[in-house]
């Protein structure tokens, strides 16, 4: 079987790679272009493979009305509706520039996630190199028919989704020309606790959808993170800030910039610890081998004496013959003269 992959900016995103770190700034830039640049330039600092950000402009996600049905109920935003969220929360446009710019010149990827096909002529005029269809979006199909249109690999974020909708939104991707696909394992929760995420659900979506899969990870902690990579997962995606305590709509839930250092370190340890089945003796066991347990006599014998089970004993170090052969050498005489504390070796036994 052919192991999935997609390619983003020359990055081989597959289980046999490390894990792909995602830093998404979304609202976290709280209305300062100089936040959301610095933020770019803290994630590369912390070893992210790329930053993302979210494209949209309030009237492009939702309608300007008050009414009940556009009123936030309970939650992080309670009470808010929902183009005041977003008119707070959105990205001018005209700051992707300046940002791609910025990315650019600091080696560290850049995309985004477009809300409408507007948003997507923006980032396909900057030569955005993926796009990410956010997990409320994954069941507009017309989107994802428009961003495969581009040709450009796509990660689909699958919070809220069943089966059947997540199979939906591939055949969507596939259908309008994507040859490149990845979903993420999400729970749509800001933020999630870990109990949520029933994990075990990666290696099955790896099994049932034959696609890169990741994690899109809205705990508080990197734990439910590092855990995924243990079953699969070949991307992370997790919210990133400079201060968790900043205010904005999405920094209660972010990763500062310590914290995402150390979820870059460990995921990548936790790949690297997965590795292949393999019982053999490791490099760093080769040493220790001379500590295991084996057989030295602990009498004196002359030569054409009988081995007896108070002559020999198993013993720390690890230089006569293995304990399972105890029982064969007992009754049997040796050929010359040995010390105690010497190692029982096959040359001395008739």
């Amino acid at each position: 079987m052919t192991l999935p992959y997609i390619e983003i900016d020359g990055r081989r995103i597959a289980e046999d790679q490390p894990p792909y770190i995602i830093a998404e700034l979304s609202a976290n830039h709280n209305g300062k272009l100089e936040t959301a640049l610095r933020i770019i330039e803290e994630a590369k600092k912390a070893g992210a493979d790329a930053i993302k950000l979210q494209t949209y402009r309030p009237d492009t996600i939702t309608l300007d009305c008050d009414s009940d049905d556009f009123k936030i109920k309970g939650g992080l935003w309670d009470g808010r509706t929902l183009y005041e969220l977003y008119e707070e929360a959105h990205m001018p446009w005209e700051w992707h520039e300046p940002l791609f710019a910025r990315a650019l010149e600091l080696g560290i990827t850049i995309f985004s996630s477009p809300f409408d096909t507007t948003a997507v002529d923006l980032l396909e005029g900057l030569g955005a190199p993926a796009y990410k269809i956010a997990s409320f979006e994954a069941v507009d199909l017309p989107l994802i028919e428009y961003v495969a249109k581009t040709g450009k690999p796509m990660i689909i974020s699958t919070g809220m989704a069943d089966a059947e909708e997540i199979q939906e939104a591939i055949d969507a991707a596939r259908g309008a020309g994507c040859k490149q696909l990845a979903i993420l394992h999400c729970v749509s929760g800001y933020p999630a606790p870990a109990e949520d995420y029933n994990l075990r659900t990666i290696p099955d979506m790896i099994e049932r959808f034959g696609l890169v899969t990741g994690l899109s990870d809205h705990t508080l902690d990197n734990t439910t993170a590092i855990t995924s990579v243990a079953l699969g997962a070949s991307l992370i995606e997790k919210h990133f800030t400079l201060d968790r305590n900043g205010g904005g709509p999405d920094d209660s839930f972010s990763l500062e910039p310590k914290e995402l250092a150390e979820l870059c370190r460990d995921s990548k340890t936790a790949w690297s610890a997965m590795g292949k089945v393999d019982y053999g003796r490791k490099s760093s066991e080769q040493g220790n081998a001379q500590f295991r347990r084996s057989l030295y006599f602990v009498e004196d014998l002359k030569a054409g004496d009988v081995i007896t089970e108070t002559s020999i004993r198993s013993v720390r170090p690890g230089f006569g013959v293995a304990p399972k052969k105890l029982s064969s050498l007992v009754g049997k005489k040796v050929k010359k003269d040995v010390k105690a504390n010497t190692p029982v070796i096959y040359s001395m036994v008739e």
